[in-house]
């Protein structure tokens, strides 16, 4: 495939899942396997980093507000909302991190190529999805004790085929959380993660691709502008319990995945 397409293709597909409950990594691999790419993690780790820079920054571009009033908050050097808020965002990143750390090496080779694991994953985050669209809609806020399982999801999340997302957005909403916060919840605590990651791959010097300036502009263009499409489409459909559409989705797609392979 041309590559200037390809790029296109992955930035289409990381913006619209990384917010969608469907998995990003889980599609980016899959993406690679219809391509055909053959390529190890590491060896595609600069557009995978330039992808995630392009979905944080679009997710700060939505919720713009909310950070501003945060850090206002945070800038009084008092209790507040905001502290808490800011708190309760730093509580739930630390299974995620613990994991990101601690395995980072068993995390790479579960990325390379494993499509039958995602499949599996992808019926996990169906099952998830369809739990949460059942549950009743309740006004309640993250507290310190939800914020520490929401982050255990997320932690979860890491294994490719699972919707990080879509497991925090569940998670709330099993909890009780409001929907609307637990979206809100949700892509706000991914933020700081993903710049983590970034700064700590930077740091490692992982990048052993030769992707070209024209293809990271392009994906990172494809993913920020779907990104953004997908984080407020995604919040609306939160608040109204439609969930279960995706569910059904992420069942079909692991279907497919997993006749394709017995059949090949």
């Amino acid at each position: 495939m041309i590559e200037w397409l390809r790029a296109l293709v992955l930035g289409i597909v990381q913006g619209l899942t990384e917010f969608l409950p469907v998995s990003s990594s889980g599609h980016l691999e899959l993406t690679k396997w219809l391509f055909q790419d053959d390529s190890l993690a590491a060896e595609s780790m600069l557009m995978t980093v330039t992808l995630h820079a392009a979905t944080a920054l679009a997710t700060v571009v939505v919720f713009r507000r909310d950070i501003a009033e945060i850090l206002q908050d945070l800038f009084r050097f008092e209790w507040n909302g905001g502290t808490k808020f800011s708190l309760l965002i730093i509580l739930s990143m630390i299974p995620a991190a613990v994991v990101g750390v601690l395995y980072d090496d068993l995390l790479t080779a579960l990325f390379d190529r494993q499509i039958v694991l995602v499949a599996f994953m992808l019926i996990l985050t169906g099952l998830l999805l369809f739990l949460a669209d059942r549950a009743k809609q309740t006004d309640k806020a993250v507290d310190w004790k939800t914020a520490i399982l929401i982050g255990i999801s997320q932690a979860i999340a890491i294994l490719p085929g699972i919707s990080r997302s879509g497991a925090t957005i569940s998670t709330s909403v099993l909890l009780g959380i409001d929907r609307e916060r637990s979206a809100r919840f949700s892509f706000l605590m991914v933020v700081p993660l993903i710049l983590g990651k970034m700064a700590k791959d930077m740091l490692d010097g992982e990048f052993t691709d030769t992707t070209s300036a024209p293809e990271l502009i392009i994906g990172f263009t494809a993913a920020f502008l779907t990104g953004i499409a997908a984080c407020l489409w995604m919040i609306k459909l939160v608040k109204k319990a439609k969930l279960k559409y995706f569910a059904y989705y992420c069942f079909t797609v692991a279907a497919i995945v997993l006749l394709v392979k017995l059949a090949f």
